[in-house]
């Protein structure tokens, strides 16, 4: 359970989306409590997996060598427990935080590697019997490869179960077991795509919920400027007319204390119009989902085909501003200059592209937009790339951090 409190309005105005979205009351103030009913005893979802471990668990406790007894114990146990770890290690990070990370695939070969080489250890204490750590094998696989590389791995473990009894002595065919083995590959693949796509739906929420919030921000922005704007602009005119008329009035001592009322009223309303103009603009910032969004629509509307992000978790706050004006200037200058059929854009935690296919850049250089991006780019210590694209186009580039600073 994470428990989330709101410091400001704006995160209040998001839990209120959020419950409006969910169909729920909305947030009275109180903290938002999160839950996540599966983690804690999600360590059971790999625990029920082991039970095929019994057969070459109990055939290895039984041999008569004391020494490849101890072996194969010792090996099918770590075995277990690895597979355990490596489980709920993966699910923890595929929910962590309601955001999805992918195991590396080095990593899930070394496991892999690790867990056939516990299983060859095993073999001679446990026999035929240990064939059923290759249904482990299969559902690492097929729940943290690609897909491609996942198939290797069940056919590679579906020809061992075929062939190794078939030419070691003394162990026995198991042919029925490959069903078995197919039907839990399987069903670790549905648990997968299950978690896959849940959690692609959590973040597509947020990014819905996060676009509500810009546009009412920006709404407000709107309201503010329009209403208070306009009022604040007509009483400071008014006051400055009073204040013209006064001065003709006369020179009576009494009208002197008039006077300066008057004009302090008028400062006062020219200083309030002035921050009312400063909290539209501040509030009025671009995001990161919302120009995506944005993207997306005017490149449609252009007949470019685009190949744009779906989440922008992994960019950090500090960026996101910098990286949406990056994504509002590229697009434009497709939609506009380029000539381009297609149109991708590239992000990370340090680095955003905007690529095309179009007939790439121009002999001026770039024009005021980007010489505007680039000094967003430096005041955020990043730097600003452009170049031919892979594609033929032009390539906007800005990289920040380390990236930015080679």
């Amino acid at each position: 359970m994470s428990v989330v409190e709101p410091p400001g309005q704006q995160l209040r105005t998001r839990s209120m989306l959020a419950a409006a979205l969910d169909g729920t009351p909305p947030d009275d103030g109180s903290p938002v409590v999160v839950r996540h009913p599966g983690r804690r005893f999600g360590w059971l979802f790999s625990c029920i997996w082991l039970v095929y471990l019994w057969y070459p668990l109990r055939t290895a406790a039984a041999d008569p060598r004391l020494g490849w007894r101890l072996v194969g114990v010792l090996s099918l146990l770590l075995f277990a427990g690895g597979f355990a770890w490596f489980f709920i290690a993966w699910r923890g990070r595929r929910i962590a935080g309601d955001q999805l990370v992918s195991t590396p695939p080095a990593t899930v070969w070394a496991a892999l590697a690790t867990g056939g080489a516990l299983l060859a250890v095993a073999a001679p204490a446990a026999g035929d019997q240990v064939i059923a750590g290759f249904l482990y094998l299969s559902v690492i696989a097929v729940m943290t490869l690609p897909l491609r590389p996942a198939l290797v791995v069940v056919v590679v473990a579906v020809a061992a179960t075929l062939l190794l009894p078939r030419v070691v002595p003394g162990w026995h065919v198991q042919d029925e077991f490959v069903g078995e083995l197919l039907l839990g590959s399987f069903a670790a693949f549905g648990v997968g795509q299950v978690i896959l796509r849940n959690g692609e739906l959590v973040r597509a929420r947020e990014q819905l919920v996060e676009l509500a919030v810009a546009r009412e921000r920006a709404r407000l922005a709107r309201d503010v400027h329009d209403i208070l704007g306009h009022s604040l602009t007509v009483i400071t005119v008014k006051t400055e007319l009073a204040g013209r008329l006064l001065e003709s009035a006369g020179t009576d001592p009494r009208l002197h204390r008039v006077r300066a009322e008057v004009a302090d009223v008028e400062a006062l309303a020219r200083v309030a119009l002035a921050d009312v103009r400063a909290t539209a603009a501040g509030t009025r910032t671009v995001s990161l989902p919302g120009e995506l969004a944005a993207a997306r629509q005017a490149l449609e509307a252009a007949g470019i085909a685009a190949d744009l992000p779906v989440a922008t978790d992994e960019v950090p706050a500090v960026h996101r501003e910098l990286f949406a004006w990056v994504v509002r200037e590229g697009v434009t200058n497709v939609v506009r200059h380029s000539g381009a059929r297609w149109c991708g854009v590239r992000l990370d935690a340090d680095c955003v592209e905007v690529r095309d296919d179009g007939r790439g850049p121009g002999a001026d250089g770039g024009g005021s937009g980007l010489a505007g991006l680039r000094d967003r780019a430096e005041a955020g210590s990043c730097r600003l790339e452009t170049g031919t694209s892979p594609a033929g186009g032009f390539l906007l580039r800005v990289a920040c951090g380390a990236r930015g600073s080679t």
